[in-house]
C-alpha cells in the first residue's frame, strides 16, 4: 500500500509539473515562437495533448524482425487491426493506445482529430500518409494506461522504399522519434544484414539516438556458439551507422508469448528481457516528464537563439544595408556563416541552438 501511494503522489506531482510547463508554453514561449516563426524550421507548434499525453514507445525495424508480435507481448492480448506474418505485414503507421469502452480501429484523418491525443501535427503529410496511419484502441491492457505504443512499417528493400509509398517515410519517422520517448530498433536474428534503406531510416534517428535501444529478436533459434558470433556481428554493423562514441546497448530476447526453444540460453535471455521490460520500459511513465522538460529547455533555447538572429538582421538591415533593398538582402543571405558566428559570440550562444542555413534560408 505504502509503494502504491508513493506511485500516486509521484503521478500528481508529475501532472502538477506538466501544468505548470502547459502553462508556461502557452503563455510565454508560443507568442514568441509566433512572431519568430518558429515552425518555418521545421518544429511544429505545441498543443495540449503535447503535454498532457502519456509517454511514446516507438518501434523500428525491417519487416519480419517481430515488431508486432513484440507489441503483443507487451500489450498481453492481441489488439484491432493487428497482422503478423514471414511478409511484409505492417504496411501502416499503427499508434496503440488506451481506450476505455471498446475496441476498435481508427482511421488516420479521424485520429489527428481526435481530442487528447498528440498526433494533430501528422496532419502536414497529407492525405497520402493519413490513409497509411491507423489507431488501435485496446481495452484492459495495464501496460498501455501510461503509454502510447507506435508500430512503423517494416524497412522494406530496394526502390520499393522509397518509391513504393505514397508520403515522406523520412520525414514521418522523424516527427515521430522527435516525439517518442523511448525508440526500440528491432532484429531479426537470422536477418542481420543492415541495407542501405535500414540505414537511412537509422540515420533519420540520429538526434535522437539516446532514445535508442536495440533488440536482437527471435535469438533462441540459434545455439549459444552462434549468438555470440550473431551478437558481434550485429555490434559490428551498428557500429558502422549509429556514430556514437558510447556504446549502443542490445537486448537479446525471443518477445512473444512462447517458452523459449533454447535452454542454454534460456535463463540469459530471461534476465535481458526483464531488464528491458521491467527497468527500461517501466521508467518511461515516471522519465516522460523529466524528457518534456529537457525538450522544453532545448525548445527555449532555439527559439531564443532564432529570435536573436531575426533582431540582428533587422539591426543590420535597417542601418548598414538599408532596409527594403533586394540586393542587400541577398548579401546578407551569402553571408549567413558569418553573421550566425556574429551572433553567436556577441550573445554567449551555442552553435548547436542555430538553425540549419539552408533551412533558414527558405
Amino acid at each position: 500500500m505504502n509503494g502504491q501511494s508513493e506511485v500516486n503522489r509521484a503521478g500528481d506531482a508529475s501532472r502538477e509539473v506538466m501544468n505548470d510547463l502547459r502553462d508556461l508554453y502557452m503563455n510565454k514561449i508560443l507568442p514568441v515562437e509566433q512572431a519568430c516563426q518558429f515552425k518555418r524550421m521545421g518544429t511544429q507548434m505545441l498543443d495540449h495533448a503535447s503535454f498532457d499525453a502519456p509517454p511514446i514507445l516507438m518501434l523500428v525495424g525491417p519487416y519480419s524482425s517481430g515488431k508486432t508480435s513484440f507489441i503483443q507481448h507487451l500489450v498481453g492480448k492481441e489488439f484491432p487491426g493487428e497482422r503478423i506474418g514471414p511478409e511484409p505485414t505492417t504496411d501502416k503507421f499503427v499508434a496503440i493506445y488506451k481506450s476505455d469502452d471498446e475496441e476498435r480501429v481508427v482511421p488516420g484523418n479521424a485520429l489527428t482529430v481526435t481530442p487528447n491525443t498528440p498526433f494533430s501535427g501528422l496532419e502536414k503529410f497529407g492525405n497520402g500518409f493519413l490513409t497509411r496511419f491507423e489507431g488501435s484502441q485496446v481495452v484492459g491492457s495495464k501496460i498501455l494506461d501510461d503509454l502510447i505504443i507506435v508500430d512503423t512499417p517494416g524497412i522494406l528493400s530496394g526502390e520499393k522504399q522509397r518509391l513504393g509509398r505514397s508520403y515522406d517515410y523520412q520525414a514521418v519517422m522523424e516527427w515521430f522519434a522527435e516525439r517518442a520517448d523511448m525508440i526500440i530498433l528491432m532484429f531479426d536474428v537470422s536477418k542481420l544484414d543492415i541495407s542501405d534503406e535500414t540505414d537511412r531510416a537509422i540515420k533519420s534517428l540520429s538526434k535522437h539516438y539516446d532514445k535508442v535501444r536495440v533488440v536482437l529478436n527471435k535469438a533462441d533459434s540459434v545455439s549459444h556458439q552462434n549468438l555470440i558470433r550473431v551478437y558481434g556481428a550485429l555490434m559490428w554493423s551498428l557500429g558502422r551507422v549509429i556514430t556514437t562514441p558510447e556504446v549502443t546497448k542490445v537486448y537479446i530476447g525471443s518477445f512473444w508469448d512462447t517458452p523459449l526453444k533454447n535452454k542454454d540460453t534460456a535463463t540469459l535471455m530471461e534476465k535481458e528481457m526483464r531488464d528491458l521490460v521491467e527497468t527500461d520500459l517501466s521508467l518511461l511513465p515516471r522519465m516522460g516528464a523529466v524528457r518534456k522538460i529537457n525538450n522544453m529547455v532545448r525548445r527555449i533555447r532555439e527559439v531564443r537563439t532564432l529570435a536573436l538572429i531575426l533582431d540582428h538582421l533587422r539591426q543590420k538591415m535597417g542601418s548598414k544595408y538599408g532596409f527594403g533593398k533586394e540586393k542587400k538582402k541577398k548579401q546578407i543571405l551569402e553571408n549567413l556563416p558569418a553573421i550566425f558566428r556574429e551572433v553567436m559570440k556577441l550573445h554567449d550562444l551555442s552553435y548547436g541552438d542555430f538553425p540549419d542555413i539552408e533551412q533558414f534560408k527558405r
